[in-house]
């Protein structure tokens, strides 16, 4: 039941159904979800941890805000975390994890001509999620898995304009041929060059106020 819950109120944030900012009651949740209480409560607890949601006790539990500072620090630490599981990763990737990575990219363009928002976001997290399975370092995938919530919430309102949408597909392509061709730090710098250019792209969205704060 707080599994559910969690995934339930996770998406809501994530995809903005949930405002930032805006206040929470378990209660509400609760009846909304058709649970009891105590899952709702867990869940926004395990939420908190992940930074969707804040908390005073005793005064309110709200959606937190995004503004451009946590954006940026969220940013460096996954570009490092992914620059990481691809350096690793590279040796270890077979022609499957390449076929897995051409079919995610495929996916994605074909997302982004039908400015299919929810199918661009899955497929590029799909496509990422190659590397860090090749990698097969279990710290690493914790650590990124804890920030998904977040960089997810941040990534869903930059595809949420496909904005780069088709640079993107460019990259991909050239990373995987670097990581069919065995350039684990070819493909290591590409992935971080990547990274770099979608925080100018997330700066552009600050500027346009398509992001709730540019403080």
């Amino acid at each position: 039941m707080s599994d559910a819950a969690y995934e339930r109120l996770k998406e809501a944030i994530v995809s903005g159904e949930l405002a930032p900012g805006e206040k929470i009651r378990d209660s509400e949740v609760a009846q909304r979800l058709g649970l009891s209480r105590t899952p709702v409560r867990e869940a926004l607890t395990r939420l908190a941890d992940t930074g969707l949601v804040e908390a005073k006790p005793g005064v309110y539990t709200r959606i937190t805000t995004l503004n451009r500072h946590d954006v940026a620090a969220t940013l460096v630490v996954l570009r490092s975390l992914d620059e990481l599981a691809v350096r690793t990763g590279v040796p270890h990737m077979t022609t499957d994890h390449i076929d897995r990575m051409r079919r995610a990219n495929e996916d994605f363009a074909h997302a982004v001509d039908q400015h299919d928002i929810a199918g661009a976001f899955a497929a590029d997290d799909n496509f990422h999620g190659v590397a860090i399975d090749a990698a097969g370092n279990p710290v690493l995938r914790r650590v990124i898995d804890q920030l998904h919530p977040q960089v997810h919430r941040i990534l869903y309102r930059k595809f949420s304009t496909l904005l780069g949408g088709h640079d993107t597909v460019d990259h991909h392509a050239k990373l995987i041929d670097l990581c069919a061709n065995g350039d684990a730090d070819g493909a290591a710098g590409l992935s971080a060059e990547h990274w770099a250019h979608l925080g100018g792209l997330i700066d552009e969205l600050f500027d346009a106020d398509a992001l709730e704060s540019s403080a």
